[in-house]
């Protein structure tokens, strides 16, 4: 009797749907699946964090409806912490917009900015849900590779000059799912000259921001001379503070690009839970934060470094990561990335993520997620190990 409508029918499958499907059925079996196919971190938001929240959400002014553009002191704190932590200027009023979790940012944007036609480049391998932004927006889109000898960054001098002159936008993610790997401030340099060269906008996913392996920082790319002037950037509270649950990020920088979010938005929402803000706020600027962050990218290190360690004694060799929480690791020769990791899953009981699931390039990777403890980690190489495929 009812019927979808066009556009639902052209989103793409979820492929970790599928993923998920095949863990919990051997779960379900009875096997001791060590699951490393996940992105979720597994460690509870800090402490301070919650305490925050608990105290404003007794407090009755939370309990009404937020300002459809975000309360000022949180986006005040959003524009504060991008001053003390990468030295950016930011207009809380015009330079922020508050988002329910980034990738509602991520898969709204074209439907702020761009008309159908226009053209969105992608990056392959790169986060499944930015296709599901093609969809909605009804627009084009072109993939550029990530590859192994350019350290998993565009190379931007082999985008086509005809496809850079056509493009309206490009996605950018560092430090990047899935590969773990990092962008460097030249890089940024390059991608502004670049954007300003073919009017291209920059929207860079910055969920990784915080997480820099062995003591890394993470450029952001507004630092960059130039980078508000050609794009925004998104920071989420999930991979930094442990509040992927939560649903809490904002968008910085362009504030044209940033009033086109901010429209669409007040049609969509009425901002996000006073309640919810007022803890970001606290989470982004209290003196603590800095320690807890330390402290969870030490436990991060332990983690890759008992991974890479134990995985390089059987032959298996990781992609030198220096962000995020994940090791990229290669397919042996016989398998692409679906066999191998139904492989593992059937044969060692460890479920890993195909890197084909981030696209056509990440087939011959499967993606390892650090949120196991280390012990966890060297069991599932052990397991595999046994297997005799390296």
């Amino acid at each position: 009797m009812f019927s979808q409508s066009d556009i639902l029918q052209t989103l793409p499958k979820q492929f970790f749907a599928n993923l998920v499907a095949k863990v919990n059925a051997k779960v379900s079996q009875g096997y001791d699946v060590i699951n490393l196919g996940q992105g979720n971190p597994d460690q509870p938001t800090y402490d301070y964090i919650v305490d925050a929240l608990i105290e404003s959400a007794q407090n009755p002014a939370s309990h009404k409806y937020s300002q459809f553009r975000g309360n000022a002191n949180f986006k005040e704190a959003a524009s504060q912490f991008y001053k003390d932590n990468y030295q950016v200027d930011l207009d809380s009023e015009k330079e922020i917009c508050i988002l329910g979790g980034a990738k509602i940012g991520l898969v709204e944007f074209p439907v702020a900015t761009m008309n159908p036609g226009d053209l969105l480049l992608l990056p392959d391998p790169g986060y499944p849900d930015y296709l599901s932004s093609v969809s909605l927006g009804k627009i084009e889109f072109e993939t550029f590779p990530l590859k192994a000898e350019n350290d998993f960054l565009p190379d931007l001098s082999a985008i086509p000059e005809e496809v850079a002159k056509r493009a309206k936008f490009i996605y950018i993610n560092y430090p990047n799912n899935p590969t773990g790997a990092v962008a460097t401030a030249a890089f940024y340099e390059k991608l502004v000259a670049w954007a300003k060269k073919f009017d291209v906008g920059v929207v860079s996913d910055f969920a990784y921001g915080a997480l820099g392996a062995d003591g890394f920082k993470n450029p952001s790319f507004l630092s960059t001379p130039g980078a508000k002037e050609v794009g925004i950037e998104l920071y989420t509270f999930s991979k930094t503070f442990n509040m992927a649950g939560w649903r809490l990020a904002f968008a910085a920088g362009n504030a044209e690009l940033i009033e086109a979010l901010n429209l669409l938005q007040d049609h969509l929402f009425v901002s996000i839970f006073p309640a919810i803000q007022d803890t970001g706020a606290v989470a982004l600027l209290d003196e603590r934060a800095k320690a807890a962050i330390a402290e969870l990218n030490h436990k991060y290190d332990e983690r890759r470094h008992a991974f890479v360690k134990a995985a390089a004694k059987i032959g298996w060799h990781a992609f030198e990561s220096k962000g995020a929480f994940y090791a990229w690791m290669p397919v042996p020769e016989g398998y692409n990335s679906e066999s191998f990791a139904d492989l593992l899953l059937n044969e060692a009981h460890v479920a890993v993520a195909p890197g084909k699931g981030f696209g056509k390039q990440g087939d011959s990777y499967v993606r390892i997620g650090l949120l196991v403890e280390p012990e966890r980690l060297i069991e599932a190489v052990e397991r595999i190990g046994k297997l005799g495929v390296f």
